[in-house]
């Protein structure tokens, strides 16, 4: 997938302030985002207003697990580029030994920088 000029991100998560952070940190950085606050709604969004270059998803979220929601993403969408951003590091590897190359992993809570560079090293290498 090319980046447009403007990288596409949707970020889902099921608490407000982390959405509104990471939000903000990514418009203040010139890239376009869009929430979710669980699976199913990433889902749709995804859907309508994909597709996105990155996806910003929590682990732990209602009605659908992160890494749910990541592989339905990527039946339509193959080379989708995840971070999981999450404090449950532990359960997401009781289930997956490793990630993906287009896959990574940032621990909240996490510094302002500490997120942009993942988000940057996710989309540019």
């Amino acid at each position: 997938m090319a980046l447009t000029a403007r990288p596409r991100i949707l970020v889902v998560d099921d608490e407000e302030s982390v959405r509104t952070f990471v939000q903000r940190a990514l418009v203040d950085q010139g890239y376009e985002v869009a929430v979710a606050a669980d699976g199913p709604k990433a889902l749709s969004v995804a859907q309508q207003e994909g597709p996105f270059d990155l996806y910003v998803i929590d682990l732990i979220l209602p009605r659908m697990r992160g890494d749910e929601v990541a592989r339905s993403i990527r039946r339509s969408a193959p080379d989708a580029k995840v971070l999981y951003f999450t404090a449950n590091r532990d359960r997401f590897f009781e289930q997956t030994q490793t990630l993906s190359a287009n896959e990574a992993f940032l621990d909240k809570p996490a510094t302002l920088t500490g997120l942009l560079e993942a988000v940057s090293l996710l989309l540019f290498g």
